[in-house]
Formats: structure tokens, sequence, C-alpha cells
């Protein structure tokens, strides 16, 4: 009889595609989470599956979604969704939140996450947070970017560890102020990463299936990869 934790791989976190003066990127969905209790098992070779983090946002090219992770033939749970760079977020595990001038974040997947927050339409744009395991991504406001929805808890390790936090949403850049004033969405508990004004933003954790942060513009913006998942057995 033994318990089993499997985590997807997180999803990247998006880039502004369309304006980069005032838009942005919204944070990567955290990986899919499903905790195992009481599985029989028997004595036989299985095969496990650990899903990559998908890619950030680079420049005009999309983030991708995290990779499904698998033990055996038990249910997969399935990797993040990425954050937009352009229109709504993806949808995964946990949901990618939505890109600036979008109301719509990726939806999550029954059991094992959340939706991605809405971006904001306003200006001073902000990206929507990527859905965590344990709650929705936040939705965007003037100005600022949402956070990374929270993942959920476990000990299974023998130590309480969270797994499968969102990534937040950037908030854009403006030509006149730069950063100023804007407010970056951080990345949920469980391994989601924080988002950044201009530049390269924060990757999800490895082994933890959190969403990487979303970016803005006007320099070499790049959205923060997806972390590992991952697959823990306790018998």
């Amino acid at each position: 009889s033994a318990n089993i934790l499997i985590i997807g791989g997180g999803g990247g976190g998006g880039v502004a595609t369309y304006d980069q003066v005032q838009d942005a990127g919204g944070g990567g969905g955290a990986g899919g989470y499903q905790s195992l209790t009481g599985q029989s098992l028997t004595a036989q070779p299985y095969v496990i599956t650990v899903g990559a983090g998908g890619t950030g946002g680079n420049g005009s090219t999309i983030g991708t979604n995290g990779g499904n992770s698998q033990f055996g033939s038990l249910t997969a749970s399935v990797g993040g969704g990425f954050g937009a760079g352009s229109g709504a977020g993806s949808a995964g595990g946990s949901g990618g939140g939505a890109k600036s001038r979008s109301s719509s974040g990726g939806a999550g997947t029954a059991g094992q996450g959340n939706a991605g927050g809405a971006g904001s339409s306003a200006s001073g744009q902000g990206g929507g947070g990527g859905g965590g395991s344990g709650a929705i991504g936040t939705a965007a406001l003037t100005n600022i970017g949402g956070n990374g929805g929270a993942g959920t808890a476990n000990s299974i390790t023998g130590a309480s560890v969270t797994y499968s936090g969102g990534g937040g949403g950037a908030s854009g850049f403006n030509h006149g102020t730069g950063c100023t004033g804007r407010t970056q969405g951080s990345g949920g508990a469980g391994g989601g990463g924080a988002a950044i004004c201009s530049g390269t933003a924060t990757a999800g954790t490895d082994g933890l299936g959190g969403g990487g942060g979303g970016s803005a513009g006007p320099t070499s913006p790049v959205g923060g990869a997806g972390g590992s998942g991952g697959v823990i057995v306790s018998y």
C-alpha cells in the first residue's frame, strides 16, 4: 500500500508580443497536483514520467506548457498552462495568466489545479497571475500584475513542502516613467516565479512544478521557465 504524489511541470511565463511599451505577459500556470493514498502496488517495474517545465516566452515567441507527469498507469498530472503573450492564458494543470488587455485566464484541470487570472485592460497594463493547485491566479489591476495562485502543502517526504504554485504576472514598462509605479506579481507559494518589468523573469522551482513569472518590455523581455514536476512514492 503506497502513497503517491504526482506533480506536472509548470508552464512558462508570458511576454508582451503586441506593444512592448505598456503590454505585459501573464504568469505561467502550475503543474497539475495529485496526491493518491492507499494505492495497491505489486512488485514489478513501473514506468515513471516526470514532466519538464515549459519554456518562457521570448520576444515575439510565446511560451509553452509544462510536461505531464505519470506513475505507471495512474492518471497523469497535466503540465501547467503557459502565461499569455497574446490574448488568453493557456489551459493546463493550472491555467496560465492572461496577457494585459485580455480578460481570460487559462482553465485548470478539475481535481489538479485552478484557473489563471485575468489581465488588466486599463492604461498601465498588467498580466494575470498563473493559477496554483490551491488557489486561482490573481487578476491584474491598473499598473499591478496579478500574483500567482498558491500551491498545496504535502508531507509525503516526512516534512511539509508546498507544491504547484503559479507564476506572477508582469506590469508593463512605460517609456515616460520606466518601471516606476509599476508593481510586479509575486509567485505563488509552492515554487511560483516572480514577474519582472523588463528583462528575464524568475523561473518556477524545479521539482515543485511552479509556473514561471511573466515579463514586459522594452528590452529583451523573457518569461521565466516553468519548474519541472516530480513523482514521489512512499510505502
